[in-house]
């Protein structure tokens, strides 16, 4: 399969361009968009064969449910029912937007897209390009980050067109994604809001406008069934072998990194130092490779940075990459999420 790149201007939206590749979405096929989050892979979610080339192109787990992104409230009517009404107050305050909302499907909704749950998770991104790609095909478009399974998501079209080329039919090329991390997933079909995935929406902002908010305790457990995408233990994973370091003292995450950086570094292997300004500057001059997480002081700016770095690091051929953790409280829930699960569990902490 030849994969087109179409690089679109996401302000005057080039309407023959997204015309031509709305027509291909609706004629059944695979198309990667631009997204505040990152980059979509979208099928038509009415369209089972569609559907099942998803998981084929990406290499994909049949047990992984996909999220199905609407531009217009009336679409929202034709795939839930049942909706709670936190979870409109949710959708009004924080859609379009990174907010994925798990509701009860109604009967019509593809199995092949919710992975046989009797939940489906809804979204409205925030993009003017999606959104209008999405009007002019005219139909819901099922769609996980466009990457291979278990990788960095891309921020980017070239970063799609790296993993896919020859497995979809289009890149959508948008410009770079703003937020850097999925939409935040929360299961609404409960009396209390459950956070399923941590994302571009903080536990405290929905707190805000709908009180309690819990966390799904299978965040943090290795083998379950996948209510949403990015649940599974082991993701967003680089090539290289990756570390996560957490303590709370500056000077003791800076001493620690620089210890395991430099001992890997003398046995011989290609390693990279991920951490904050601030440790970066503690650590001073050293010959393996450090690269800046931002201020930990601005978490949604170390959000978008995180799949680059490691797609840096894959680059690179880096075979260690050390990377330094943060508290989990705003959009630190969310990078330290990323972490985790891009380290497989591979988890140092500090006794400070």
């Amino acid at each position: 399969m030849l994969t087109r790149y179409i690089k679109v201007n996401s302000l005057n939206l080039e309407p023959e361009k997204i015309e031509e590749t709305a027509k291909i979405l609706k004629e059944g096929g695979l198309v990667a968009f631009p997204t505040e989050t990152v980059y979509g892979l979208g099928a038509d979610a009415f369209n089972p064969q569609a559907v099942r080339n998803i998981f084929k192109a990406k290499g994909r787990p049949q047990d992984n449910p996909l999220i199905i992104h609407i531009w217009s409230n009336e679409q929202l009517d034709k795939l839930v029912k049942n909706i709670p009404q936190k979870a409109h107050v949710l959708m009004n305050n924080f859609w379009p937007g990174p907010l994925t909302v798990v509701l009860p499907k109604k009967e019509g909704v593809m199995s092949e897209a919710t992975s046989g749950l009797d939940t489906v998770g809804v979204r409205m991104p925030d993009h003017p390009v999606a959104l209008k790609l999405f009007q002019r095909s005219g139909v819901a478009v099922a769609a996980p980050s466009a990457n291979i399974s278990g990788k960095p998501s891309p921020t980017g079209g070239l970063h799609v067109l790296k993993d896919l080329a020859g497995k979809i039919d289009v890149v959508l090329d948008g410009g770079s994604a703003k937020v850097g991390v999925e939409s935040t997933v929360v299961d609404c079909t409960g009396e209390i809001p459950v956070i399923l995935r941590p994302g571009g929406v903080t536990k405290e902002e929905m707190e805000e406008v709908v009180g309690e908010v819990l966390l799904d305790p299978a965040l943090h457990r290795k083998t379950f069934k996948p209510k949403s995408p990015g649940m599974k233990y082991s993701h967003y994973a680089p090539d290289g072998i990756m570390y996560l370091v957490v303590g709370k003292s500056i000077k003791s995450l800076a001493e620690k990194l620089a210890d395991i950086s430099m001992k890997r570094y003398q046995a011989g292997y290609k390693v990279a130092l991920l951490a904050f300004e601030d440790t970066l500057a503690l650590i001073g001059e050293k010959p393996y490779i450090k690269l800046s997480l931002g201020s930990r002081d601005n978490l949604s700016i170390t959000a978008a940075k995180i799949y680059g770095l490691l797609r840096q690091c894959d680059r690179l051929k880096i075979d260690f990459i050390i990377a330094e953790g943060c508290p989990r409280k705003g959009m630190g829930l969310a990078v330290m999420n990323r972490l985790e699960k891009a380290s497989g569990g591979k988890i140092i902490r500090l006794q400070d």
